[in-house]
């Protein structure tokens, strides 16, 4: 009878060392996917959005430094390298025609690109644009996968900053709605 009673009682015990191996294979499984995706788990992320007012103009070539990307990025000091002032590309008749992004900013909130393409794309049903001027800068997206961080433009009505930390850039956006 002891026998049945101990044996029962390590039951659980045996069944919940099961389910937390599975839960580690499950997270392994997911790394290897991130990084066969081309996510590094390592990416940088900023921590914020450009400072207010805080714009840089740059000719073309955004090159700063050896090792950064030719395009308008962040680097690990968190300076939005070309955040520019030209306003008179920045204009939009209707800033926020379709609403407000409210899905969360920031490094605490990286969403998943669910598809689309520049002129169009999604993810967890919300809806941007890129901007024409920065088209050249998002033919290496991968839309269906690459991870993004969406920032608010303190700087220019009705834009949004979607940060790519796969590439270390970013791109204006607008929102299209839900």
């Amino acid at each position: 009878m002891k026998k049945i009673f101990y044996g029962l009682l390590t039951l659980p015990f045996l069944l919940s060392m099961s389910v937390m191996a599975q839960d580690h294979d499950r997270d392994r499984d997911r790394d290897r996917h991130d990084r066969d995706r081309g996510h590094d788990r390592r990416e940088y992320i900023p921590s914020r959005g450009p400072e207010r007012g805080r714009v840089e103009h740059h000719e073309p070539g955004w090159r700063d430094r050896e090792g950064h990307p030719d395009r308008p990025h962040v680097d690990r000091d968190n300076r939005w390298v070309g955040h520019d002032a030209d306003e008179r590309r920045f204009h939009l008749d209707r800033p926020w025609e379709h609403g407000r992004f409210r899905g969360g900013f920031g490094a605490r909130h990286v969403w998943v690109l669910g598809g689309g393409n520049r002129e169009r794309f999604w993810f967890n049903g919300f809806n941007f644009r890129v901007a024409d001027f920065d088209y050249p800068y998002v033919d290496d997206w991968y839309w269906d996968r690459d991870r993004v961080v969406i920032y608010d433009d303190p700087d220019h009505v009705g834009w949004y900053l979607a940060y790519n930390p796969r590439l270390g850039a970013y791109v204006h956006v607008t929102f299209l709605g839900r």
